[in-house]
């Protein structure tokens, strides 16, 4: 496999944070050498297990609670992001703040993977292209001994598929370009609400789907092969993959008891297509336009909102722990009947003491959370 250095400009801030092999986060050991630096604690999380497993250390930019898509990087995590030879990015334009240090670490020499794109994006508000259900029934991936795989038969493999010209960080060309003039409007000349928000036509929140979560740790594994030529990484990737692929079952199987007119979502911004897809759930409307946490909806907006949760009844607002409850809190109210609000983990992993401090945690405490609120 051939390291894709796919850059989406961007910038990083908070003290870095090494990662165990459960990717709970944790203060690095004095003298050590992290082979890696992942942006998004999620992507810590595994990248931790990885570098664990083969007996090394890794860090995370993003700790607990730190929101993806608002992130801002100190000084002095730029000039650490600055020598690092490895970076495990999301990429889609998720972390916005992140995009300059991105681009000047790449610039230095440093190899930046994004991984979002490699796991069969979606549009937003589209089809997981039968991801989820090739995850669910063994996610071929765990059944592909060699792995490398049919990913890289399906288009993901970047050394045969010409993906070298990201080498020169030509984004747009790729059709990645997140201010891509095709994104400015949407059909019919409305407004993109997306296209405010530095996201392009795909969206970046794949990891609420675990069985490409566990595809991210195989090419993970592989990257650090290459970047390193240590074998262990890939064998460690692989690993790493079959326990996300164990945790993708669990998941659905804490979720099948919710009866399928229940599973109606409402949720903070668009971050649940992947989920909804992965999982069989409709999602029927969000407090935040577009696929940020940063925007702010309209008076129509909420308006509208509140008529869908009338109309579908659905009983309960899943918010994130990393942005701010006050308007989902208010939503829930003008709505005017028993409607609660229910924080999931959506873009980071919670404390290192919580039952969400590793990205399986995670997964499992949402699901549980999910099946509680809509049984």
């Amino acid at each position: 496999m051939m390291l894709s250095r796919r850059v989406v400009p961007a910038v990083l801030a908070v003290p870095l944070l090494a990662l165990s092999a459960c990717g709970s986060g944790g203060g690095a050991e004095p003298g050590d050498d992290p082979v890696a630096i992942a942006t998004s604690s999620t992507l810590g999380s595994v990248l931790g297990q990885i570098t664990e497993c083969a007996g090394t250390s890794s860090t995370s930019l993003m700790g607990p609670g730190d929101d993806p898509h608002t992130f801002q990087p100190s000084s002095a995590q730029v000039a650490e992001l600055a020598g690092t030879e490895l970076v495990i990015a999301n990429g889609l334009g998720l972390e916005g703040g992140l995009e300059s240090a991105l681009a000047n670490a790449a610039e230095d020499g440093a190899t930046v993977l994004e991984v979002a794109p490699e796991v069969d994006p979606i549009p937003w508000g589209g089809e997981a292209h039968d991801h989820g259900e090739e995850g669910h029934e063994g996610h071929e991936h765990a059944e592909d001994e060699d792995h490398g795989h049919e990913h890289g038969e399906e288009g993901h493999d970047h050394a045969e598929e010409g993906h070298e010209e990201h080498e020169g960080h030509e984004h747009a060309e790729d059709g990645h370009d997140h201010a891509h003039e095709e994104d400015s409007a949407a059909p019919g000349g409305e407004a993109d609400p997306h296209a405010g928000h530095d996201h392009g036509s795909e969206d970046p929140h794949f990891w609420l789907d675990a069985s490409r979560m566990a595809t991210a740790a195989h090419i993970i594994g592989q990257a650090l092969t290459e970047q390193t030529g240590e074998a262990q990484y890939t064998e460690c990737g692989e690993k790493v993959e079959q326990e996300l692929t164990d945790t993708d079952a669990e998941v659905g199987e804490i979720l099948a008891d919710i009866p399928a007119e229940k599973r109606v979502l409402i949720t903070d911004h668009e971050a649940f297509g992947y989920f909804a897809a992965a999982y069989d759930f409709e999602v029927a409307g969000v407090v935040v336009p577009g696929g940020s946490t940063d925007a702010e909806p309209s008076s129509a907006e909420l308006a509208e909102l509140t008529s869908v949760i009338e109309d579908t009844g659905v009983p309960v607002i899943f918010s994130n722990t990393a942005a701010s409850t006050p308007l989902i809190d208010a939503v829930a109210a003008e709505v005017g009947t028993d409607v609660s609000v229910v924080e999931l983990h959506v873009g980071s992993v919670g404390p290192a003491d919580s039952a969400a401090a590793t990205y399986q945690g995670m997964m499992v405490d949402n699901a549980t959370k999910i099946a509680e609120a809509l049984a």
